[in-house]
């Protein structure tokens, strides 16, 4: 959640800034040529800030992935470990009820006798 309102903030930074800029030169008192001139220098410098945006976005990209990565991992561990403890509960458990069958069992069938 905190990597995607930090991506829209840098997206929201950089039009924000664009438009402002924009805008100022547009309303600057500078002449014509002037004003043409800020503005391709400007536009020369658009490609850089692209990529600078999306090496950015590649980074907050990659720090996400690996935070899923490392929850999955623990989430998979916690799993693991319930599963081993309910089987163990489940042995504990089948041992007990037949631990009881067994006298249950001889007590039904009454007194044994040794057969000669």
């Amino acid at each position: 959640m905190a990597g995607k309102a930090s991506g829209a903030f840098l997206g929201g930074l950089v039009l924000g800034s664009t438009v402002g800029a924009l805008a100022g030169l547009l309303l600057a008192p500078r002449t014509g040529r002037e004003t043409r001139r800020i503005l391709r220098k400007s536009a020369d410098a658009l490609p850089e800030l692209a990529e600078d945006l999306s090496a950015s976005l590649a980074l907050h990209a990659d720090h996400i992935s690996d935070t899923a990565l490392q929850n999955w991992e623990h989430t998979l561990q916690r799993l693991r470990l319930a599963i081993a403890a309910g089987q163990a509960a489940s042995q504990a458990e089948y041992e007990t009820l037949s631990d009881r069958a067994v006298p249950d069992l001889e007590a039904q069938a009454g007194p044994t006798t040794p057969q000669e």
